[in-house]
């Protein structure tokens, strides 16, 4: 069952004269996801563990939200959305996903997170975020909907939880992860050639270059880190552009899909996926 919940406007209450209130956000999150404060304030001190500020990169986002003009259309849109929601996926997969789509204030390192909150799959949705990428439209807020919830299937029908992998295999597998997200999307869409991230020309970029993203992430692997890679999240920028990786990603499941259904895709575990992707790339450069 996929239940669906905007805890928005609660989350401006955050707000004393139009400071964000620390405090009351630590409390509100509680209220909304009980006993998952810790787990929110972890994931804070790992951003900012690896270079980002509180002052400088978190705070000002989250300040602009109270009175952005983009608040409506991001509410909207999020309930717009939502609706029907489990019966396009079950129509389009056959069964359904057991998650919570949460709209909320402060997920701070993304616009969206899938993680496991008092023992079910909650798809947390960081309106502050959301708004500083102009993402309230509702093509990308559904993009992001879809792609979140492409994670959960992939975690309750497949493998998505296995050891986590070290060094290059590491980034191989999110490659694999994201990829299958983004397939998942484009079903939901029935475009193959759907990518909620093309604007300007993206896709059609990408498409040109497809070839050298594939040398380039390949070559980076050595040295990839979480600090310096170019691929995925919308701060890393690979040649000026944002998101590549999952455009990348989504090649690479394709091109597993040819010999394997989706639906027993998501069942590969993580060195599987590294041989494949190792077997792709010497294909790719013959």
């Amino acid at each position: 069952m996929i239940r669906c919940v905007n805890a928005l406007q609660e989350g401006l209450a955050v707000f004393e004269k139009g400071r964000f209130c620390r405090e009351k956000w630590e409390k509100y999150i509680d209220s909304i996801l009980p006993g998952s404060r810790h787990m929110f304030l972890s994931d804070m001190q790992a951003c900012l563990d690896a270079g980002f500020d509180w002052e400088k990169d978190f705070l000002p986002v989250l300040s602009a939200v109270p009175g952005h003009p983009g608040l409506k259309e991001l509410e909207e849109n999020f309930s717009l959305v939502t609706q029907g929601l489990e019966e396009k996926v079950l129509s389009c997969f056959g069964r359904s996903v057991d998650a919570e789509i949460v709209l909320y204030l402060g997920l701070l390192g993304g616009a969206g997170w899938v993680t496991e909150v008092n023992g079910r799959l909650h798809v947390l949705l960081g309106a502050e975020k959301i708004l500083e990428l102009s993402w309230q439209d509702a093509d990308s807020m559904r993009g992001l909907v879809w792609h979140e919830l492409g994670h959960v299937y992939h975690g309750q029908w497949g493998k998505l939880k296995q050891a986590a992998p070290d060094g290059e295999k590491r980034f191989v597998w999110q490659l694999f992860t994201e990829g299958i997200a983004m397939v998942f999307e484009q079903m939901l869409a029935g475009d193959a050639a759907y990518f909620h991230q093309d604007r300007q020309g993206w896709k059609a970029w990408c498409d040109s270059r497809f070839p050298k993203i594939l040398r380039d992430f390949a070559a980076d692997l050595p040295v990839m880190s979480p600090q310096n890679q170019r691929y995925f999240g919308d701060w890393a920028s690979y040649e000026g552009k944002g998101d590549v990786g999952y455009y990348l990603g989504a090649r690479f499941v394709r091109h597993l899909m040819k010999e394997e259904a989706f639906d027993r895709l998501i069942g590969r575990d993580v060195e599987n996926i590294w041989q494949q992707f190792m077997k792709w790339t010497e294909k790719e450069w013959v």
